[in-house]
């Protein structure tokens, strides 16, 4: 599978081309204007030869999809049936980039901030300005990342490494607490990847699988396969958690937890399968099988969990009977989640014995880098942008000269945003490459917008969940809209003027070394055998063109594992698993849930999404806050009220929605909405959850939590 530099274009190249030169006539949908009204930046009628170009959209959870063109120009967004990350589904904010193409809140080119607001310059101007600053800052630069999936990140650490910094961070994610559990607690090697596929039971504890937790439109697919039409259902789904969300309601069984004790109730369950018979290898069983059966024996829990001691027996007899159980532990909202929720899930699949067997738990190794000084997706990971944004703002770090901001939006997306907010502000200078006017772009001094993924070259790398490895690619489908580069070209072209040696010198350089490692590693192409298949018959094909697959949208997968040696049972960290005692002062849990037709943490709801937003979750412009009738009744409100929702940090207003689908204790809102940018389609509507998000440290470990924020409610 040998690949140079030179066939690597070629095929990428001609299979763009080659689709594009289809002589079928094209009429875009004369109804469009039912959805469009009188919106002037929707593209007009096109015509000419249909075409299906491979994308990777990354406005959501990160996807391979299919890009459908008339006539060249862009014009719909269809699932990518050959890749096994998507086999024809897309997720919700997928196809919204067409139209974001055009979109008001898009950012026409270079902006600087000039007083309060912005004025226009030349990329030549706007490059000189950003190295004049790089050079000044003398090494004292930091990044944000948004996006840990594709090698635009290693470029943008490979710059900051090569200026002397290790201030390289990434948005928040399940990734960073699934690294936190496995790799530094329980010693694992590879990242943890769950086999949905060859599953016959899933259990998903707080993971939200099908809107936020690992990929959602893979694990949709799994559920989809495990229910053929006409036939039994192949795999058992149970979901527990405080909210019976969109995950649990399309489940076989739903279990409610009480809020903030997702590792007790995995803890329990382990103390009944011990009681049962089970046990594990790893170093400190012994001292695991005491803790549980003691400290969360399901009698002494019950109170804690909401869960009935018969509720652990039944659900401990269902795994017990499964051939290939599977245990997938997380956060409702997909970040800010404790490490000791998802160490008590791992530990369950250990004491499951399902590590490295089809239908189980899998460790994925690593991609290598392939940039001069870039770093590795694990040592992405070390770093906690939250921790270091709270001691930037206590004093206890120095703030960076240079702030880099690539695909994300911290100033709204964070928790505690005007504590963390206070941070960013101690910057001298910001830069945004964001390709749209959000939060942070805002409050930048620099904006250098980046191209969309249709308008530039990008690659998605073994997103976490996965159960094996995987690379996608994708060539431009289309020139850029506006005065927009790449972020990892104008990266490149800055490490070189600053004598900074990455390798590259442009970002298609890059990919084409990425395919040329991969060609000489192994793995095979998955266009005749998925992943799965492979896993479950324990053997995989050998070979296949890279090049020429890639550019067809099919990627390269491996089924291979990391070796282990030394996994432990992190049993220090797990004795203070319970819930904290309640606090008067802020009685209820505020249960954030992050619903992806609403926005992401990086792009607000786009514009054809609006209609997607139910009335219990959006209502006249106001968040919705769900509450059952008990909840209700102790804050001394009803179905209708406008609320005020207070935390320690923050407080937004809300209108209750009285729904028996929340546990008693918890309320529940969706993120993504309230944001003060981008454009009049969201801006202004409902309130930013995360403002009412307050910081945590876990005990033991000391990191940061979120996810089960404590707040109180008052009647306005």
């Amino acid at each position: 599978m040998g690949v140079n530099r030179r066939r690597f274009i070629m095929f990428v190249a001609g299979a763009v081309a080659g689709t594009l030169a289809t002589p079928i006539p094209f009429k875009l949908a004369d109804d469009s204007s039912i959805w469009t009204q009188n919106w002037p930046w929707i593209p007009r009628l096109q015509y000419g030869g249909i075409a299906h170009v491979p994308m990777i959209s990354k406005l959501g959870a990160p996807a391979p999809v299919n890009v459908t063109t008339a006539g060249g120009r862009p014009c719909a967004v269809t699932g990518n049936a050959k890749n096994p990350l998507s086999q024809g589904g897309m997720g919700a904010l997928a196809p919204a980039e067409v139209q974001l193409r055009y979109g008001p809140a898009r950012i026409k080119g270079p902006l600087k901030k000039a007083g309060d607001s912005f004025s226009p310059l030349s990329w030549e101007e706007a490059e000189a300005l950003l190295l004049e600053k790089m050079k000044a800052a003398k090494g004292k630069v930091a990044a944000v990342c948004g996006d840990e999936t594709g090698t635009a990140a290693e470029v943008l650490s490979g710059l900051v490494a090569g200026v002397g910094s290790s201030a390289f961070c990434l948005m928040p994610g399940e990734s960073h607490v699934a690294a936190r559990a496995w790799n530094r607690l329980m010693q694992g090697k590879g990242q943890p990847g769950y086999d949905l596929e060859n599953a016959d039971c899933v259990l998903a504890i707080g993971a939200d699988l099908f809107e936020s937790f690992g990929t959602p439109v893979r694990n949709a697919k799994a559920l989809a396969a495990s229910r053929p039409a006409g036939a039994d259902s192949k795999t058992t789904w149970i979901y527990a958690g405080p909210v019976r969300t969109r995950t649990a309601a399309v489940c076989d069984q739903y279990i409610p937890v009480a809020p903030g004790a997702g590792a007790a109730f995995a803890l329990g369950l382990a103390a009944q399968l011990i009681q049962m018979g089970a046990a594990a290898e790893a170093q400190g069983f012994e001292a695991f099988r005491a803790l549980v059966t003691s400290a969360y024996a399901p009698a002494k829990i019950k109170d804690a969990t909401g869960v009935a001691p018969e509720a652990f027996a039944a659900l401990a007899k269902t795994l017990a009977s499964a051939k290939r159980p599977l245990v997938v532990a997380g956060s409702v909202m997909g970040r800010g989640g404790a490490a000791a929720d998802v160490v008590a899930g791992l530990c369950l699949n250990l004491l499951l014995g399902n590590l490295g067997k089809p239908g189980g738990l899998r460790a994925i190794p690593e991609i290598a880098p392939v940039v001069t000084g870039g770093l590795t997706r694990s040592q992405m990971l070390k770093a906690d942008l939250v921790d270091f944004l709270m001691q930037v703002d206590a004093g206890k770090l120095p703030a960076p000269e240079v702030l880099l901001v690539h695909e994300a939006n911290p100033a709204y997306a964070l928790p505690e945003p005007e504590t963390l907010g206070k941070a960013l502000a101690k910057v001298p200078f910001k830069v945004s490459f964001s390709p749209f006017m959000d939060e942070t772009a805002a409050m930048c001094d620099l904006i250098l917008p980046n191209t969309l993924s249709l308008e530039r070259f990008e690659d998605l790398i073994t997103p976490y969940g996965s159960s094996f490895a995987s690379y996608t690619m994708a060539a431009p489908v289309a020139a850029p809209a506006c005065d927009a580069k790449s972020t990892a070209d104008v990266v490149l072209g800055l490490a070189k003027t600053l004598g900074v040696d990455l390798g590259f010198a442009t970002f298609e350089d890059v990919l084409a070394a990425r395919v040329a490692a991969l060609a000489e590693s192994g793995g095979f192409m998955s266009d005749t055998v998925m992943p799965w298949q492979a896993i479950a018959d324990g053997s995989a094909p050998e070979g296949g063109d890279l090049a020429e697959g890639l550019g067809t949208g099919t990627p390269w997968v491996s089924v291979a594992q990391a070796e282990q040696g030394g996994l432990t049972f992190p049993v220090q960290v797990l004795e203070k698993a319970l819930p904290g005692t309640p606090d008067a002062a802020f009685p209820f849990s505020l249960v954030p849930l992050a619903l992806e037709n609403v926005g992401s943490a990086k792009v607000a709801t786009p514009p054809s999404n609006l209609t997607t937003i139910r009335d219990d979750e959006l209502k006249a412009s106001s968040l919705c806050l769900a509450m059952c009738g008990q909840t209700a009744a102790k804050a001394g409100v009803a179905g209708g009220d406008l609320v005020k929702v207070a935390s320690a940090r923050g407080e937004i207003m809300a209108l209750v929605d009285i729904d028996e689908a929340v546990m008693p204790g918890a309320v529940a809102a969706p993120l993504g909405l309230g944001h003060t940018a981008f454009d009049v389609y969201s801006r202004g509507k409902g309130a930013n959850v995360c403002k009412v998000l307050t910081v945590s440290a876990e005990p033991v470990t000391g990191l940061p939590v979120w996810d089960s924020s404590k707040v109180k409610i008052a009647k306005s």
